[in-house]
């Protein structure tokens, strides 16, 4: 699914451009989830509004796990990270405001004057922001930022000898892999048209 195709796009700016590690994006594909259907619900947000704010949202979560991800590698990032989306995931769960084990029904979305109920409407949509995702982050790929990213992946010494101030880019990256991620998320809810805490399992950080 395009859907997919996004929080790939995510991943490989966080694993592949950065060389990090991340079990936890299903926390984020549940941040960009809830934020949409939750800015649609209580405050009437239109979805075209609603899901690039989910995007910020998420993109704020990232750069908070990747401050103390700065410290850890390896296994451990992994272990933190994957805590990180349980963590999220139990939240959700126990919380009234999400709707608890019950979960949240997406309201209809509009784009303008046409309807985004359908199935068909939704395969277009989700396709083209996948589209233009994509040739975002291949952009980013050859800009001063992509070429960071990939200085810090092949080796962080290195990249820092020559001026790459690697905890910024670390951070940042996280940050971009979030928002990617919780576009997903928002795209996922609307597709579904419901979503609950089992939706957000550890396997889908795999």
């Amino acid at each position: 699914m395009a859907v997919f195709v996004i929080v790939g796009l995510g991943m490989n700016v966080l694993v592949g451009d950065t060389g990090q590690i991340s079990l936890g994006h299903a926390g984020f594909l549940a941040i960009g989830a809830y934020t949409t259907v939750l800015l649609m619900t209580r405050l009437g947000m239109p979805f075209p509004f609603a899901l690039p704010i989910a995007g910020c949202v998420s993109a704020l979560f990232g750069f908070l796990l990747g401050l103390p991800a700065l410290r850890l590698a390896g296994p451990y990032l992994a272990i933190a990270t994957l805590g990180f989306g349980l963590a999220i995931t139990q939240i959700i769960a126990h919380s009234a405001l999400f709707g608890g084990h019950m979960g949240l029904v997406v309201p209809d979305a509009t784009l303008g004057p046409f309807s985004l109920s359908g199935d068909v409407s939704k395969y277009y949509l989700i396709v083209g922001v996948a589209v233009v995702l994509a040739l975002g982050v291949r952009n980013l790929s050859v800009t001063r930022v992509g070429r960071a990213f990939r200085a810090i992946r092949d080796n962080e010494i290195a990249a820092a000898t020559m001026g790459v101030d690697v905890a910024y880019y670390k951070t940042l990256s996280f940050a971009v892999s979030a928002a990617l991620t919780g576009v997903a998320g928002g795209l996922l809810a609307l597709m579904t048209g419901f979503i609950s805490p089992g939706v957000f399992t550890f396997t889908l950080s795999l």
